[in-house]
């Protein structure tokens, strides 16, 4: 047998150590607007570090300009809250290719099912359902309802739905179908992207009795008739044999989007891009990272 040659080094992601950097020796790429510091995810995240700290390090690049600067890669929340408790430093981790490791790709929005999991796992190692409320900055009675959220779900639905961003209440939506109605109105929110309460209730409100968990049979729902629900049910079929049509016709179109979207999503991995348009067109950043986004969806 031929003899291998020596194994190829595997090159680092990161220095070893992280280090403790001046928050104003950090160059944010993009902008954290006031209308992003009101939104509930923000106050989660600043109530989480005000009670626990910074849980995961911000990644910085170091600026191949200035070697005093940095580069923030991921974590602009984080950073921009401790700008506002006038925090002066922050524990970062060193990114050694800046080229490969941009926010655009790392960015991940927890999904419910996953933080229902972690919650979980949270209450199994003995934390106090009310410290894990003021970490999250919700109410007890919302982390009760987390950590019962897939009470009535059957599994099939967890895996469609585990990546997939669910209002709590369109849960308990689902839960009042009988498992394969389950299946098939989590199938149709993948297909359409639709997992609003009201959607959810649409669906519901179609699905025939018989489809129904045990539990809820009885329980017709307030202000419709025998023959309106017999006429939502015939619209429903109709509906969905439409999407179906609309589906097949789509495709062309859909093509272009996802090849447009993601031209632009590879050239926002290049963080010299990224760097140069956040500091002179911050504008069309912004639409640029909206339009890279579609990709995702599209996918």
């Amino acid at each position: 047998m031929p003899r291998k040659g020596p194994a190829t080094p595997v090159k680092m992601g990161f220095e070893e150590t992280g280090i403790r950097i001046p928050i104003e020796h950090i160059q944010p790429l993009r902008v954290v607007s006031n209308a992003v510091k009101k939104t509930p995810k923000y106050a989660q995240i600043a109530a989480s570090i005000r009670e626990i700290g910074v849980v995961e390090p911000p990644v910085v690049a170091r600026d191949r300009a200035d070697p005093e600067m940095y580069l923030l890669l991921d974590g602009h929340l984080r950073v921009e809250i401790l700008k506002d408790m006038d925090e002066t430093e922050v524990a970062c981790l060193i990114s050694t290719d800046d080229e490969a490791y941009t926010y655009n790709k790392r960015v991940n929005r927890i999904a419910i099912v996953q933080e229902h999991k972690m919650i979980l796992k949270a209450v199994d190692r003995g934390v106090p359902e009310e410290r894990i409320a003021k970490t999250l900055n919700v109410d007890l009675k919302t982390i009760r309802q987390k950590v019962r959220l897939l009470d009535g779900i059957c599994p099939e639905v967890v895996e469609i739905l585990k990546d997939k961003h669910v209002p709590i209440n369109t849960f308990r939506i689902i839960k009042r179908m009988a498992t394969l109605r389950q299946i098939e109105a989590a199938e149709l929110m993948v297909a359409m992207n639709k997992y609003a309460l009201s959607y959810a209730e649409s669906l519901l409100a179609a699905t025939p009795q018989a489809q129904l968990a045990e539990s809820h049979k009885p329980k017709a729902l307030r202000g419709l008739t025998e023959d309106q629900m017999a006429l939502m049910e015939r619209e429903s079929a109709n509906l969905e044999r439409e999407f179906k049509i609309a589906e097949q016709s789509y495709g062309t179109d859909h093509l272009d989007l996802v090849l447009a979207s993601g031209y632009l999503a590879k050239l926002l991995n290049n963080a010299r891009v990224v760097r140069y348009l956040a500091q002179h067109q911050p504008e069309i950043l912004a639409e640029f990272q909206r339009i890279a986004e579609i990709k995702k969806t599209a996918a």
